[in-house]
């Protein structure tokens, strides 16, 4: 599957969210979540799209901020899983 083509309604599906109340902060939630894989990879949009691992890690991202909304930092590391995936195609790592 590819970034571009996921839909808020792919992301309620895997969510397991079944009404429309959230569907303005699920939306908001997709765009927040592609937007962080193309800036943790350094790839150009374009690019997310020719690996299809990579929408994963925009479902898994998109759970994490669905399902965490309280804003409060215990620690600053990534979900393992997004993390992973987001590595192996990172151009901009030091």
């Amino acid at each position: 599957m590819r970034i571009s083509k996921i839909t808020i309604e792919e992301i309620k599906n895997y969510l397991h969210v079944y009404h429309a109340e959230d569907d303005k902060l699920i939306e908001a939630i997709l765009v927040a979540s592609k937007a962080f894989v193309k800036n943790y990879t350094g790839l150009p949009s374009e690019q997310l799209d020719i690996s299809e691992d990579l929408s994963m890690a925009v479902f898994i991202l998109s759970a994490e901020l669905y399902d965490n909304r309280v804003y409060t930092v215990e620690n600053t590391s990534v979900n393992p899983a997004i993390q992973a995936i987001l590595n192996m195609h990172s151009v901009n790592l030091l």
